[in-house]
C-alpha cells in the first residue's frame, strides 16, 4: 500500500451495525482506490447504542437491510439478524486503537467487521475482536476503553456530525451523501442511490486537501 500524504485522510463517523454504512464505507472505498488510492480512509467510532440509548433493534435492521438490497443486491448476501451484537462498544474501541497504530490496518478491520455481520451472517464475538486486536499490535485491554470511543463521539458532535454514516473529506462534509432516504405514505422507507453526489464530494475534498498540502 502507497504511503498516504501528510494530512491527506478520508473520516467516516459510523457505527458497525449500521447497513446505510455498511453500503456506504464499501462504496466510498471503492471509488477512493479510483480517485486517490494513497489516502486512507478513517472510520471513526459513532456510538448509536450510546447516542438513542439503546441497542440497534436486530428487526429493525433486517428491515433496513432488505429496503437496501434493492439499492445494492450484491451486498447483504447472509445477513442474519441473529448474528446482530448487543453492543458494539468493544468493536469501536478496536477500531480507534488499531487506527492509532496504522489507519490502513484500521481501515482494513473497519470493513472487516462488518463484512463479518453483513457478509457472512457471523457474530462479532470477543474472539474475534481479541484475535484482531493482538495480531495489529494492540493489546486486549484496549476493547474495554469506553473512554476512547466516548470521547470519538464528542469529537463528532463538535464538528457537526449528524448521524452513521457522516463523511468528512478536506473542507467538505455531508451526512449520508451516498443514498437519498425518505418515507412514503405508508411509513416505508424509499431509497435512492447518488453515486455521482458521494464522488463529487470525495473529488472536491480531495482536491482541496492536495492543494493545502503542497
Amino acid at each position: 500500500m502507497a504511503p498516504s500524504m501528510p494530512g491527506r485522510r478520508i473520516e467516516v463517523y459510523a457505527d458497525i451495525w449500521c447497513p446505510f454504512s455498511h453500503i456506504s464505507l464499501h462504496t466510498v472505498r471503492a471509488l477512493r482506490d479510483q480517485l486517490s488510492p494513497e489516502v486512507p480512509l478513517l472510520v471513526r467510532a459513532w456510538p448509536l447504542e450510546l447516542i438513542n440509548g439503546k441497542p440497534l433493534s436486530p428487526e429493525l435492521t433486517a428491515t433496513h437491510v432488505a429496503e437496501l438490497r434493492h439499492v445494492v443486491p450484491e451486498l447483504f448476501s447472509c445477513f442474519d439478524p441473529a448474528a446482530m451484537p448487543t453492543s458494539t462498544l468493544r468493536a469501536l474501541a478496536l477500531v480507534e486503537a488499531v487506527n492509532d497504530v496504522d489507519p490502513w490496518r484500521g481501515e482494513r478491520i473497519s470493513l472487516l467487521l462488518r463484512d463479518t455481520l453483513f457478509e457472512q451472517g457471523k457474530p462479532i464475538d470477543d474472539d474475534l475482536l481479541v484475535g484482531l486486536a493482538l495480531n495489529n499490535g494492540v493489546d486486549e485491554s484496549a476493547l474495554s476503553d469506553v473512554g476512547r470511543v466516548e470521547a470519538r463521539w464528542a469529537e463528532g458532535r463538535a464538528r457537526g456530525v449528524r448521524g452513521s454514516p457522516h463523511i468528512f473529506v478536506g473542507d467538505a462534509d455531508m451526512f449520508c451523501p451516498l443514498l437519498d432516504i425518505e418515507r412514503d405514505e405508508f411509513g416505508a422507507l424509499q431509497m435512492h442511490e447518488r453515486l455521482e453526489r458521494l464522488r463529487s464530494l470525495l473529488v472536491a475534498g480531495l482536491d482541496d486537501e492536495l492543494i493545502r498540502s503542497a
